[in-house]
């Protein structure tokens, strides 16, 4: 049993909202400079109230952006992150989860083999394999374009590996009792496994999700016409303007927007995502 002592509770909820307060606090100010005019924000003194620019910031953002450096709208850059984003994310859920099965359920020579293969990617990032990478995405013809920025990415060992650990948990007597119903490999798969992987489908697909939409390198490789630029590749150009000081409130309302997107999945799917994480549903 517990002991419940009133001073350790207050100490843990103290704790617990000192560290939220310090993970909102950039958050905060971000937020704020994003509703201010320029003038206030290289005054030297930040200010911690939010401004009367609020409406104004955030519709230069998503309807203008910085056209005067020929940037695109922010707008297309959160559609074109999250174009990729679920691109990748479906891609790789997709992909993994028949890997895994077909090395699970299928008896054919060399598929240990195969496996083993398919994790030791986990060693080669995209960063040690993306001269190859774009090699191939060039002589195939992916640059700029929707293709070239998620289909190099969708293969994932780490959800391969997740998928099949699962799969070696269902026990036997439920392949035996669908394959006592009729069921073949496909209606197995469709029927059992896919319901009973909605927990892990939907953790993978919030961290693969967050993965896609966080990607820099890949789309500053292969895309040079702007209109395919992300968001990311956005904050950062506005960050890195030449003789002159960025805008920083075009910046943070820029930022605040791309920070949109990920919260919406995470909380959207937060229960699922914590039952696939710490659950096995069987």
């Amino acid at each position: 049993m517990v002991e419940r002592r009133p001073f350790l509770t207050v100490l843990a909820h103290a704790i617990l909202l000192l560290g939220s307060a310090v993970v909102m606090l950039p958050l905060w100010i971000a937020f704020v400079a994003s509703t201010h005019a320029p003038s206030a924000l290289v005054s030297g003194l930040m200010p911690l109230l939010p401004g009367g620019h609020l409406v104004e910031n955030y519709e230069q953002v998503l309807g203008q952006g910085l056209r005067a450096s020929g940037a695109i709208p922010v707008g297309q850059m959160l559609v074109n992150s999250l174009i990729m984003a679920l691109s990748i994310a479906i891609g790789k859920i997709a992909i993994s989860i028949i890997s895994a099965y077909a090395i699970v359920y299928f008896r054919f020579p060399g598929r240990t083999l195969c496996f083993w293969v398919v994790f030791m990617t986990l060693m080669l990032p995209v960063e040690v394999r993306i001269v190859p990478t774009f090699e191939v995405a060039a002589g195939l013809g992916l640059l700029n374009s929707y293709t070239g920025l998620a289909l190099p990415l969708i293969a994932s060992a780490t959800a391969t590996f997740l998928f099949r650990q699962f799969f070696l948990t269902i026990p036997d007597e439920l392949i035996e009792a669908a394959r006592i119903d009729g069921a073949g490999p496909f209606r197995f798969f469709k029927d059992v496994l896919l319901p009973l992987s909605r927990t892990n489908i939907a953790a993978l697909f919030v961290i693969l999700f967050i993965y896609g939409w966080n990607q820099y390198l890949w789309p500053l490789l292969v895309t040079t016409d702007q209109s395919y630029s992300t968001i990311v590749m956005g904050i950062q150009r506005m960050v890195t303007v030449a003789d002159s000081e960025p805008q920083w409130h075009v910046v943070m309302a820029t930022a605040i927007l791309a920070l949109l997107p990920p919260v919406v999945v995470v909380l959207g799917m937060q229960r699922l995502f914590i039952k696939g994480l710490v659950e096995t549903e069987k």
